[in-house]
């Protein structure tokens, strides 16, 4: 896993501007902590950090590509590529010669032979450039899912590129300005595709490719989303689910440094987990490593609520002892989730205000870099939710039919409200509401259509595809920043793409054909798993309970409201603002009860840190 920047223009001489790739590179040390690298010429800058993972002595980037001694080709790349052994076959066979054991240059050799049409051969989650040096023209392509992040900023005469916005923004030719569209895409639980905070700023699309020449940027697709006619019965539909999940988590244990899961004992990260153990067994390459986070309880211990009836611990160790993994809990408590350092940490390694899930970015943080000590590349079980039907809402009548995103229904919509705090002007210049609409709108004008297709199916091919462009996005942002603000690469089987094609298409009577969540899931890997965890009801990330936390966030936007500078100041409804600071804590603290303290203080701290403008 690396982090990849450059800077492409057709006007200028770029051969002297090592000072500028020099600064957008080092923006993402984190993100490859082992090496460092540029390659300039008179149109083109490349740069790139590297975490070594495979052909930890090959493999260094940017990569060229001679004959006769010039540069024909220069790849920066961020990933890996899981099928990355047999397209080496496949191009020795064509004539190609291989210097390093590497998946870079297996893609470089790949782009050589097949050009835009080799990133449809590519199995993997990545992120790449491409200079070609003969045509002057650029390449930026990023995985299907899009589980590595690509920003891009058209200038007049080219474009600057970077695995997080933080290498764009390091241009001293970029502003950090954002507008009240920028501000939607913060503030709301709906991602849109391509569309980036900062103002000019883009994201590559998920499976989209972009050529950048003279005549400007041209986007493509490779990939996407489509309809099809399922015809497997439901055993044979069971059998595929298991051999493609096998397969693909086979493949992400590949890399010559440690691996890991990530742990939480439900369904999805215990699939993964079992399927991972026998996988090294088979293999003769001794235990998985296991890594588990939870928290110091408030003193009445663990309490349910509506969506977590139990704590994970029982069911991680249930799982742990039947694999069986070599297992480490993670125990956090309110000072470290609250801690000013790991905090900063999580907004640099954002570039955006982590307005969401609340706690659960500087735990997962806390986690990783736990996690480092260890091991270097970790799976977990994100993409399972979206693809099966995990979440309540799928199974909520009123959330599936009503006329907008599921999640931000009655029921559910309460865990991503954080805009109780902001003034009414401010709400009312946003429209979140008719902005939500016109999103939801676009995003249903895409779903792909089967003629004949039953209502029931049509509606839950929709509820789907929402949630894999809208919601998920949103997760695997979460999964690549926390992780690689540690050196840690995350790996996601449940979005290798012919796992998610396959049962995209499977009809919902098949998904949920026990009337629970992710039938589908559970009769394909029940046998690897033991029944406390095979009959688990969903239960999502675990977040702290205790109140020590939210007296911390009480205390800190204390200080804000009382200080005149605050730049969140004028955004925030100062009266309501006081209720909530004087409302009595209860002896249990639940996530939704401190989402719009959590908004307005990384707010706060994001248009204080990046020193943004806001255009409204």
């Amino acid at each position: 896993m690396c982090g990849i920047t450059g800077w492409v223009d057709f006007e200028a001489d770029l051969s002297a501007e090592q000072h500028v790739a020099r600064a957008m590179t080092d923006t993402l040390a984190c993100r490859g902590p082992d090496a460092e690298g540029w390659w300039l010429s008179r149109r083109a800058v490349l740069g790139h950090r590297r975490l070594s993972v495979i052909d930890l002595e090959g493999g260094a980037q940017p990569m060229v590509a001679e004959e006769d001694g010039e540069a024909v080709a220069v790849l920066s790349f961020c990933g890996e590529i899981y099928n990355f052994r047999e397209l080496r076959e496949q191009l020795v066979s064509f004539g190609h010669r291989f210097r390093t054991r590497s998946d870079t240059e297996v893609l470089l050799r790949a782009y050589l032979q097949w050009g835009e049409d080799a990133a449809q051969r590519l199995n993997g989650m990545f992120a790449f450039a491409v200079w070609n040096a003969r045509r002057e023209e650029l390449l930026l392509g990023r995985d299907r899912l899009g589980v590595k992040p690509l920003y891009y900023f058209p200038t007049q005469h080219g474009v600057l590129f970077g695995s997080e916005p933080k290498a764009v923004l390091a241009h001293p030719k970029v502003p950090r300005r954002v507008s009240a569209d920028g501000l939607r895409e913060v503030l709301d639980m709906v991602r849109t595709p391509e569309h980036a905070v900062f103002s000019g700023m883009r994201e590559v699309r998920p499976g989209q490719l972009l050529r950048v020449t003279r005549a400007g940027i041209a986007p493509s697709r490779y990939w996407s989303l489509s309809a099809s006619e399922h015809t497997d019965d439901l055993p044979a539909t069971v059998e595929r689910v298991r051999e493609l999940l096998a397969d693909t988590v086979e493949r992400q244990l590949v890399a010559d440094v440690p691996v890991c899961v990530l742990l939480s004992g439900g369904l999805d990260s215990s699939a993964v987990t079992a399927l991972a153990g026998r996988a090294l067994a088979e293999a003769g390459r001794g235990r998985i490593r296991s890594y588990s986070v939870d928290f110091t309880a408030p003193a009445n211990g663990f309490q349910p609520d509506a969506v977590r009836g139990a704590s994970d611990a029982p069911f991680v160790h249930d799982l742990a002892r039947a694999v069986p993994t070599e297992h480490t809990d993670i125990l956090l408590d309110s000072d470290d989730l609250a801690d000013p350092a790991v905090r900063a940490a999580v907004l640099r390694a954002t570039d955006l205000p982590p307005a969401y899930w609340g706690d659960m970015w500087p735990s997962l943080y806390l986690l990783f870099k736990a996690v480092r000590q260890r091991s270097t590349v970790a799976l977990s079980g994100e993409g399972a939710d979206e693809l099966f039907g995990g979440y309540r809402w799928f199974r909520n009548p009123g959330a599936v039919h009503a006329d907008t995103f599921p999640w931000l229904t009655s029921g559910s919509s309460r865990y991503f409200g954080g805009l109780g705090l902001l003034d009414a002007w401010f709400r009312e210049k946003l429209d979140i509401p008719g902005n939500r609409q016109d999103s939801y709108r676009a995003a249903l004008a895409e779903v792909p259509r089967l003629p004949g297709e039953a209502p029931v199916d049509r509606r839950m091919r929709e509820i789907t595809y929402l949630n894999l462009t809208r919601f998920l996005p949103t997760l695997l942002d979460r999964k690549d920043r926390m992780s690689m603000a540690t050196g840690v690469e995350g790996r996601v089987p449940f979005c290798d793409h012919r796992l998610v094609d396959y049962v995209f298409n499977v009809p919902w009577s098949m998904k949920s054909f026990d009337g629970r969540e992710k039938s589908l899931l559970r009769a394909a890997t029940a046998d690897l798993l033991p029944d406390s965890v095979v009959n688990r009801v969903k239960s999502p990330y675990p977040a702290t309970q205790n109140p020590a936390y939210a007296q911390a966030l009480r205390a800190e936007l204390r200080c804000v409201a009382e200080d005149a500078d605050a730049p969140v100041r004028p955004l925030l409804d100062l009266a309501k603002v006081r209720k909530a600071l004087d409302r009595p804590l209860g002896e249990v603290s639940r996530p939704y009860d401190r989402g719009s303290l959590e908004m307005a203080l990384w707010l706060n701290k994001w248009l204080t840190a990046y020193d943004v403008t806001l255009d409204l």
